[in-house]
């Protein structure tokens, strides 16, 4: 069961990114600036040790 919706959510991704890139593009965008604001708090926390 785990194999057959690993392969769902596969397909759903690349139908996804076929159909609307602009969206992907957005979602890939904010997931990055996620992962940026998230190392700059690292880097300041680790700062004030």
């Amino acid at each position: 069961m785990k194999k057959y919706l690993t392969w769902a959510l596969i397909a759903f991704v690349i139908f996804y990114l076929l159909n609307s890139p602009n969206g992907a593009a957005h979602v890939v965008h904010n997931a990055l600036g996620g992962l940026v604001s998230a190392g700059n708090s690292l880097s300041r926390f680790v700062n004030a040790l």
